[in-house]
């Protein structure tokens, strides 16, 4: 579930990582808008995410979470196996 927030955190600011600041939920984040990357100290949860060339974002994270999102949609795969997406019409986890 942490993994989801981070994923709507990143979708809410994409593009808007200049250099490292901390934000207000305490996490580092750094990036130029193509690369990102970010460190929650309170979860210990440690992500990094690229933009490749048709603006496709992957997002992984230190605890083996993956995520490929555009415009909103994706899907996501947790480490214990789960996988979840997001369409423009429907969204859920198996």
């Amino acid at each position: 579930m942490k993994f989801l927030v981070i994923l709507a955190c990143l979708m809410a600011t994409p593009h808007a990582f200049a250099e490292c600041a901390t934000n207000s939920r305490g996490e580092t984040v750094c990036g130029n808008g193509q690369t990102a990357g970010g460190y929650n100290r309170n979860s210990g949860t440690a992500w990094t995410s690229q933009a490749n060339q048709n603006g496709v974002r992957t997002t992984q994270t230190n605890r083996g979470g993956e995520a490929k999102t555009m415009n909103g949609k994706g899907v996501a795969k947790g480490p214990g196996g789960t996988t979840c997406y997001r369409t423009a019409n429907s969204h859920g986890c198996n």
